[in-house]
């Protein structure tokens, strides 16, 4: 941290709440367990698998968008099942003291849904300005344009034509998924009614997504030009006119009109830690943590499609972003410490090594690393058990996610290494998280008996729940072990103070936290001899990733490959 940012909030004394020191498990619904047999995951699923999660160590569940509509509105996606279904999940979650934190999408609404049919209905409809609208621009030429020059983040204008009504409409993401107009009062109500209902239903918190893009310039002004050879150009997310007044009212007239702690995380890119600290700071009154995206950006080639190409990174420089975010607690804010979702890739695939040699040690460094830094831990579907990136010679039609195949065939349309960059743009796909989870060795990996809507990976043989939950050598039971020690411990691994070891070592991460327990990894192919300070010599061993670590640490620590160790200080 620079003096700057470590100045803007003074130190204060850290207030313990549930949701610090929370593990909360996400759930991608429509690839995590289906119990109906139609290929898509469903609620009862999740329902059935709450005794795993409870076993885990999950105190809370966040589920990815259930609803009928990106917006969040009170009906369910009919593949995942029913209201009733979602009051029967609170339930069994309150019954087995675990909470639900629900998905909100206040950014966008499905074409198909009531308020933008409305809209698009007629330019005097009471519900118009709920959306974005503009009439065209012509050219020289008379050559119908787009109201302005941005670029959709999937690629492509930010703006589709409506022929009934001639005027354009603003998409920041699908052409399906137009953008709501926050300014408009009625648009903030009904969100914040809608956040309420849910919460009167046992709701314990929300995940916001896109929070940052919310407000908009009204005046849609062109985006600076990137690209000279591009027609559109990429938006970078900058804090609207009226974000923060939105964020304060939406606090103001939701999570604070309620006796229990309600949390709320949002999405938010692009976000130095100072910047972070107007949103997440407990005086602002905003929101609880936010989800900073640096560390996924690290080792990206460059902007505009190239953003979703990664090359080799440095350690230097993983180490570099954690520990940058790990001082928000000295400022008094609170930190999302995650290192997969629903948008990344996996992490052993894209941190350490997925070779087969290294898979599963390379699973308990990562979770080494994630259960002993500061803030509350978010695991996604599968990282328990080391699920890697699906395989990169699938086609292209086994690739869901709309992006990637934008992506992909822009890049065949350049004509160059094709093949080579196809593969690059795999590796760091969305649909390397959404495949299914594997449960057990059976067809499709234990999660459909029917016929799955995305191919279940071919490794679910040796990779598994079932393989996993009963051997006290397995990933999971590493997991388990960590998350219970992180409990155990939460004045040391949860509300610790952090201090980093060499910084500029390229082989080995080390920290302390609360100057009390010494974490030391080592990140590469190669067996490592890590010297430390002669202070530490007498530091008796917690926990390591392997059994050859010794009782007591000495003047040096040699690592294996992808190994870890965690010693308490004994001085």
């Amino acid at each position: 941290m620079t003096q700057k940012q470590t100045a803007f909030i003074p130190t204060r004394d850290i207030a313990k709440k549930w949701w610090k020191s929370a593990v909360v498990y996400q759930v991608y619904p429509a690839s995590f367990y289906d119990t109906n047999g139609d290929g898509v995951g469903d609620l009862k699923g999740v329902i059935a698998k709450l005794d795993y999660l409870k076993d885990l160590g999950v105190d809370a569940i966040w589920i990815n968008p259930m609803f009928k509509s990106p917006q969040g509105d009170m009906d369910i996606h009919e593949a995942y099942g029913t209201v009733a279904d979602v009051d029967t999940l609170i339930a069994e979650l309150h019954k087995r003291d675990m909470k639900l934190v629900l998905d909100l999408v206040p950014n966008h609404t499905s074409e198909e849904h009531p308020w933008f049919l409305e809209s698009k209905s007629s330019k005097t409809n009471p519900k118009r300005n709920w959306y974005f609208w503009r009439p065209p621009k012509y050219d020289a030429d008379g050559n119908r344009k787009e109201p302005n020059n941005w670029e959709s983040v999937f690629g492509g204008p930010a703006w589709k034509w409506d022929e009934s009504t001639q005027e354009y409409y603003l998409h920041i993401f699908d052409q399906c998924q137009p953008d709501l107009n926050w300014d408009e009062p009625e648009v903030r109500e009904e969100m914040y009614s809608m956040m309420r209902w849910w919460i009167d239903k046992g709701a314990d918190g929300y995940r916001i997504d896109v929070i940052g893009r919310i407000s908009k310039n009204q005046e849609l002004p062109d985006a600076p030009v990137t690209n000279p050879d591009k027609p559109y150009q990429e938006i970078r997310r900058a804090d609207g006119p009226r974000l923060h007044e939105f964020l304060k009212e939406m606090d103001r007239e939701v999570m604070s009109k309620y006796d229990k702690d309600i949390m709320s995380v949002g999405e938010l890119n692009q976000v130095e830690p100072d910047h972070m600290l107007k949103f997440t700071h407990p005086d602002n009154h905003e929101i609880s943590m936010g989800f900073t995206f640096d560390h996924c950006n690290i080792g990206i080639i460059g902007t505009g499609m190239w953003r979703h190409v990664v090359g080799p990174y440095k350690l230097s420089e993983l180490k570099k972003t954690f520990s940058k975010w790990q001082g928000v607690r000295d400022m008094g804010a609170w930190h999302a410490l995650y290192l997969e979702n629903h948008d990344q890739p996996r992490s052993i695939s894209r941190w350490t090594s997925d070779k087969p040699e290294f898979r599963w040690d390379s699973g308990r460094l990562l979770a080494m690393l994630e259960c002993t830094q500061f803030g509350t831990v978010y695991i996604y579907q599968g990282q328990e058990i080391g699920m890697i990136n699906i395989p990169d010679d699938w086609p292209l039609e086994e690739w869901k996610d709309v992006q990637t195949g934008n992506i992909v065939r822009e890049f065949r349309e350049r004509g160059e290494d094709v093949e080579q960059w196809t593969k690059k743009v795999y590796a760091k796909a969305r649909d390397n998280a959404r495949n299914p989870v594997q449960w057990n060795s059976e067809a499709n990996g234990g999660f459909s008996t029917g016929t799955p809507w995305m191919r279940v990976s071919p490794d679910y043989l040796e990779c598994n729940v079932e393989a996993q939950v009963n051997d006290p050598n397995s990933l999971f039971s590493f997991w388990k072990t960590l998350l219970a020690l992180r409990k155990e411990h939460e004045d040391v691994l949860i509300y610790g103070s952090y201090r980093e070891l060499t910084p500029e070592d390229e082989r080995v991460f080390a920290y302390l936290r609360e100057e009390k327990f010494l974490v030391v990894m080592n990140f590469t192919e190669e067996t490592v001899e890590y010297e430390l300070p002669e202070k530490y010599a007498t530091s008796k061993l917690v926990v390591g990733t392997q059994d050859s670590f010794p009782a007591t640490l000495g003047a040096t620590v040699t690592l294996p490959a992808f190994a870890g160790v965690i010693y308490e200080v004994v001085q």
